[in-house]
């Protein structure tokens, strides 16, 4: 169990509110394909668990980030989709804004010139 958690790979806090943001723009989606598809973008990296994952989108719908409908899926269950709002699109740009900010800086600590 302790070899889990040395491959694990943690997110900087407000880093999955970006990434799940960035998979909506895409187009609307449930939760457990938005879940699949950042796994899937980052090469099998980041794995989202629902305790993350379900909490965040949460979130972000009551910050007007997000909205969802209920729809029936392609296996002819319910599920809640989640779509991008235009204030999320604006947060989505600002935070991705920020993350090259911040990844810039990390960078250059640590492969100084």
């Amino acid at each position: 169990m302790a070899r889990h958690y040395q491959n694990r790979i943690e997110l900087l806090q407000g880093t999955l509110d970006l990434l799940i943001l960035r998979t909506l723009q895409w187009g609307p989606q449930h939760g457990h394909g938005i879940g699949l598809a950042i796994r899937s973008g980052s090469a099998e990296v980041l794995k989202v668990e629902a305790g993350s994952l379900y909490p965040a989108l949460h979130r972000l719908e009551r910050q007007g980030w997000i909205a969802s409908t209920w729809k029936i899926t392609e296996n002819q269950q319910r599920a809640k989709y989640y779509r991008l709002t235009a204030a999320g699109k604006r947060q989505l740009a600002s935070e991705r804004s920020r993350w090259r900010t911040l990844a810039g800086a990390i960078a250059r600590i640590l492969d100084p010139a």
